[in-house]
């Protein structure tokens, strides 16, 4: 049976791939830098260069493949996502495993997209499995130059809350549901242990950096403009200004039990988590 990981060099992905390998399996990866895979996994992973949006390599890579780890990101998401399902569906993949969003119960701009792309999966026929995380703590990794050079965290998100999810659980399950036939035509939404304010996340990171930190409220119109230094669109900016303004108003605080019920554990705490990426967060 073999296993195709999409995304396998990223931070969701890699992860899948490590846990599946350590479980003896060898699976077969579609990834734009093969070298970069090479580096990553050696020979415990069957390497195909490609890209998600090249519909020849996704076919090549997808023959004879059972079951599609999928990852999309980004406006595309749709289109990407209904390009990858129907190809899936005439190589004769059994599963599809979509990585997608828990902001797809809200509504919101990312979660649209990532609701397009699971109709568009659905419509396909072919069985799936969606993983649906929360806000991940990974994220947070994008203040670590403010925090290097300024001791400042900036966020439009006021006092709401975020039950943030590490990337080893979301893997966990996301393996978990690769591997177990009986997740087939479920939707695992998965959140943190708690829900945290960014404020409660930066004096967090304060204590595991052994640093004091300073949380700075921001109005949405200069998360805007900070977001569109840097961002791939005025699209995907808009998106993170909408769902830092959902975060703000309480929208995205629930926590769910999904990574118990699937694991048998609870999730890994935040403090975990910044006690071991405590390297991105100082000089």
């Amino acid at each position: 049976m073999t296993y195709m990981i999409t995304g396998a060099t990223g931070d969701v992905g890699a992860r899948v791939v490590r846990q599946l390998t350590e479980r003896n399996i060898r699976p077969r990866i579609l990834v734009r830098d093969a070298e970069k895979a090479r580096a990553l996994f050696g020979q415990s992973a069957e390497v195909c260069r490609g890209d998600l949006a090249d519909a020849t390599t996704i076919r090549s890579a997808m023959k004879g493949a059972h079951t599609l780890f999928l990852v999309n990101v980004g406006p595309e998401i749709p289109q990407r996502d209904e390009a990858a399902a129907a190809i899936a569906r005439d190589e004769g993949v059994q599963r599809i495993v979509k990585l997608s969003s828990l902001d797809v119960e809200q509504g919101l701009a990312i979660g649209v997209w990532h609701s397009k792309g699971e109709a568009a999966i659905r419509a396909s026929g072919v069985a799936f499995t969606f993983i649906r995380p929360t806000g991940f703590m990974s994220n947070l990794l994008a203040w670590a130059h403010s925090i290097k050079t300024e001791g400042i965290v900036r966020s439009s998100t006021g006092d709401g809350g975020r039950p943030f999810i590490h990337s080893d659980d979301i893997a966990a399950v996301s393996v978990a549901a690769l591997l177990d036939e009986k997740y087939a035509g479920r939707i695992l939404s998965l959140t943190g242990p708690k829900s945290l304010t960014f404020r409660d996340a930066t004096q967090i990171i304060a204590h595991a950096i052994g640093k004091q930190l300073v949380y700075q409220p921001i109005s949405d119109e200069e998360a805007r403009e900070r977001y569109s230094r840097f961002s791939g669109s005025a699209e995907e900016t808009e998106a993170h200004v909408a769902l830092w303004r959902a975060i703000r108003e309480g929208r995205l605080a629930a926590v769910g039990d999904g990574v118990e019920r699937t694991l048998g554990r609870k999730p890994i705490s935040l403090e975990q988590w910044a006690s071991e990426n405590v390297h991105h967060f100082l000089s």
